[in-house]
């Protein structure tokens, strides 16, 4: 199913970009390049950037400071979300959140079944929502990174994607 798009205006989002990695340092991370200039090339702005070791409080801090900044709607991450033992992102997550957004894994783990087959099962890949901030959480591979934005976020994140999408529910996040 191909996402809708209206004629109604384009509402650009402040995003912020994690990579989480023992290794990559700036010149390294192709996955949160690949982020940002797909986030800036549908007209968004990001809000920020960083790279931080796979470390269960060192990402809470992270996480935890963009979930209370107001300005942040959205968090992108990369890296962290596989099986072994230093891959620690949805541990440190999780705690945050206020709701699961549970279909994001299941449709990303469908779609990568086409590309990687059944290695798919190892991703951890989540969404959810903490403050009224969307938290997406994906693996470290910079095609997985693509993937998960041209077949998901892409239309998610665009408040013209009919007959739903991520960015207009924004406004009504934090209403109970």
């Amino acid at each position: 199913m191909t996402a809708h798009f209206t004629d109604q205006g384009f509402a650009p989002l402040a995003i912020a970009i994690l990579t989480v990695s023992d290794s990559r340092g700036e010149d390294q991370d192709t996955s949160g390049h690949l982020l940002r200039t797909a986030a800036v090339a549908a007209g968004h702005r990001v809000a920020a950037k960083e790279i931080v070791r796979d470390d269960v409080y060192q990402l809470r801090s992270v996480f935890s400071r963009w979930i209370a900044d107001p300005t942040v709607q959205v968090i992108l991450s990369t890296g962290g979300t596989g099986v072994t033992g230093r891959d620690s992102t949805p541990e440190a997550v999780a705690p945050l959140l206020d709701k699961q957004v549970e279909g994001f894994g299941e449709l990303f783990r469908q779609l990568s079944y086409a590309e990687i087959g059944t290695s798919t099962v190892q991703s951890r890949a989540f969404a959810g929502l903490a403050n009224g901030t969307f938290i997406v959480c994906l693996p470290g591979s910079t095609d997985a990174c693509r993937t998960a934005w041209d077949q998901i976020l892409m239309a998610q994140l665009d408040s013209r994607t009919r007959p739903c999408n991520f960015a207009q529910l924004i406004p009504r996040l934090l209403e109970r």
